[in-house]
């Protein structure tokens, strides 16, 4: 929500990629980090990057922010990898990055430093104040919306006008 009061969630997306009771993890889709691209961080792993060099690496969250995390199509699938809504494939190891460096990784697929964490009930107890809105998640908003336009899509997705939001609520 506009005026979350967080600079680390300002225009936040963060698709949602686990929640127990043990708490939650979500990936930002909506930021990416300046000057830094997917073939920049393979060359860190001496991979070769040449079909994805200009494809951007997201600032995933505030957690580990050198942790790698790619949220993918579920055509490939790997160690360790997470089922998000039996939509979706979180991967955080190095063989989705090899995989996609070597041309068969999954079809779709986003990258991102860090994460989003949340303790127990630390989730449900922000969403009862104001700074978090749940918009329907689609593979449309995920892989077919340029990162800059994902926080205005997903407002759009349940028929609202981002531009027409305000920073702070109203005081009587």
């Amino acid at each position: 929500m506009p005026g979350i009061g967080d600079p680390n969630f300002e225009r936040s997306v963060i698709a949602l990629c686990a929640h127990d009771e043990n708490g939650a993890l979500g990936i930002n889709i909506g930021l990416e980090i300046p000057g830094f691209s997917l073939g920049e961080l393979l060359a860190q792993f001496d991979l070769p990057g040449g079909e994805v060099e200009h494809v951007p690496v997201l600032r995933g969250g505030p957690v580990e922010r050198q942790r790698g995390f790619v949220l993918h199509s579920l055509d490939w699938g790997g160690q360790d990898m997470l089922q998000v809504s039996g939509h979706w494939g979180l991967s955080g190891s190095l063989d989705v990055l090899k995989a996609i460096s070597e041309g068969r990784g999954p079809a779709q697929y986003i990258v991102a430093l860090g994460y989003a964490g949340w303790g127990q009930g630390q989730l449900e107890e922000e969403m009862t104040r104001h700074g978090w809105f749940v918009a329907p998640a689609s593979d449309m908003l995920l892989f077919g919306t340029q990162t800059r336009d994902r926080w205005t899509a997903a407002w759009s997705a349940s028929g609202i006008d981002a531009s027409l939001l305000a920073n702070q609520s109203g005081h009587a």
